[in-house]
């Protein structure tokens, strides 16, 4: 009998143990998970913000008028600044052309100098055998000379010609320092003072540019 009491006051006990335990779950759970759901709300209220809900600021209209000066400014320098660089390689492709065409035109400047040389020897020596072959002297021989060097003096200025070399003609024009040189005065026998009389050597232009001055006699006003 002791025996059996013994084991009722055990099992209601444990029943009694078992209950506070599990009234004691029950009364914390609730808190547990409470506490769990505020971390969660609290874990998205105090989350990374969006970047796309930043507050914006935007600028004045004052400061966008500024800024549009400022560009406004910048586009007119670098334009200006182009156009100048445009001019400038313009100016440098135009002397370049230039240089390129002189050098074409006057690059036989040097061998038309030596050449005009022997031009002029030969007219010396074809107004020789002009004076050598008058009708008075009967010498067929200076005759054929005289004809032949005709012939290679009209034939070389034909190829001076062609090649833009001509031949001055001064006498009865104003004496320009540019084409001739003086190297006598004459007096002015109906001749304006100024002009030029005669002329010692001819000189030659190279389209138009003087490769040789004319050495000329200018006509002065006789002094009585």
């Amino acid at each position: 009998m002791a025996v059996r009491s013994l084991r009722r006051f055990e099992a209601v006990l444990s029943l009694g143990g078992g209950s506070r335990r599990g009234s004691l779950y029950f009364r914390t759970s609730p808190c547990v998970f409470s506490t769990a759901a505020q971390q969660r709300s609290t874990g998205d209220e105090c989350g990374p913000e969006d970047p796309h809900d930043e507050p914006k600021h935007p600028l004045s209209d004052c400061a966008l008028e500024h800024k549009a000066i400022k560009l406004e400014e910048q586009v007119q320098d670098l334009t200006e600044r182009y156009r100048k660089a445009l001019a400038d390689s313009e100016n440098v492709r135009r002397r370049t052309q230039k240089f390129v065409e002189d050098a074409k035109l006057f690059g036989i400047q040097s061998f038309c100098r030596d050449l005009v040389e022997v031009a002029d020897i030969l007219e010396k020596t074809a107004e020789s055998a002009a004076e050598e072959a008058e009708p008075s002297n009967p010498n067929p021989t200076l005759k054929k000379i005289y004809e032949g060097l005709s012939l290679i003096e009209a034939k070389l200025q034909s190829v001076f010609a062609k090649h833009g070399l001509q031949k001055m003609n001064p006498v009865g024009g104003k004496y320009d320092p540019y084409d001739h040189e003086i190297v006598c005065h004459v007096p002015a026998e109906g001749m304006q003072p100024g002009t030029i009389a005669l002329v010692t050597q001819d000189g030659y232009k190279l389209h138009g540019r003087t490769i040789r001055h004319a050495l000329v006699g200018v006509a002065v006003e006789s002094q009585e």
